[in-house]
């Protein structure tokens, strides 16, 4: 039954006449501009375009990288904006590599080719609604926040369009390679939905000052040589995170470890109370 907006109170109509702080819109505005971005990724594969398409679907990955940053730098946080963020990922993160992958190789595999693809974006969307459920989890250990559990939306994505960067390379586009690269898709979309401890970097990382120049430096040389040999570069960090996730796994074993000794030895010093008698 429809509520009449005259019902609410007096106090309804000044909250909704109230100015929202430009603080505020400024990160929701940039995911917005991530969908765009996302969305015309999937206009220009249609068109076959297909290396303007991926730069897209980088520029969206990009704008979802600071948006939740500048909302907290601006103090400009929302629970709009949370669910905005997620609304965009499953878009930019989900359906628009889906739909290049296809568009650019999967089609050769057939129906398989096509299955792989709602695998990989029906993955996409698991994988959001479990990183939203685990955020509102009040028993969550505060140190498991240094890891995911399975493989980020964006970083899932970046790695499934590894076959279009090899592709741009000369990889040829074929039956073989069409069938290698559905399963490859099925492979990033169990990835996404594992138990695999994944390292964020969200948290604060402190970095030695014998090691501030050289990282600049490493930074520096890593995006000259992403405008110089994008393709390559791209191709290079999806295999290079790939031989990451065993390491990073690894080390939240040990990490789960040495917190379990640690609340152990906790509980053990904690006084004993009085004996009754």
């Amino acid at each position: 039954m429809d509520v009449d907006p005259q019902a609410e109170g007096p106090g309804s109509r000044g909250r909704s006449l109230r100015g929202i702080p430009l603080r505020v819109l400024v990160p929701n505005l940039m995911t917005v501009l991530a969908i765009c971005a996302g969305l015309t990724g999937v206009r220009l594969a249609f068109e076959g375009r297909f290396e303007l398409a991926v730069t897209m679907v980088l520029v969206a990955a990009l704008l979802d990288a600071v948006d939740g940053r500048i909302a907290r730098m601006l103090k400009g946080t929302s629970n709009f904006g949370a669910q905005m963020d997620s609304l965009a990922d499953i878009v930019n993160f989900g359906a628009a590599p889906a739909l290049l992958l296809y568009a650019y190789m999967l089609d050769g595999a057939g129906a398989f080719g096509w299955i792989a693809a709602l695998l990989f974006a029906i993955a996409c969307c698991l994988r959001l609604a479990r990183f939203n459920v685990m955020l509102e989890d009040p028993n969550r250990p505060a140190w498991k926040a240094d890891y995911f559990v399975g493989v980020p939306a964006p970083a899932g994505a970046l790695l499934v369009l590894l076959p279009l960067y090899l592709g741009f390379l000369g990889m040829p586009r074929n039956e073989v390679t069409a069938f290698c690269a559905s399963a490859y898709s099925v492979v990033v979309a169990l990835l996404m939905v594992s138990q695999l401890p994944v390292y964020s970097g969200k948290t604060g990382i402190r970095v030695r000052r014998d090691l501030v120049m050289p990282l600049m430096l490493g930074i520096v040389l890593y995006v000259a040589l992403f405008f110089s040999f994008s393709w390559e570069t791209m191709a290079a960090s999806a295999i290079a995170y790939l031989i990451f996730l065993p390491f990073s796994a690894v080390a939240y074993k040990r990490r789960e470890k040495v917190e379990a000794a640690r609340l152990e030895a906790a509980l053990q010093e904690e006084p004993k109370g009085e004996e009754d008698f």
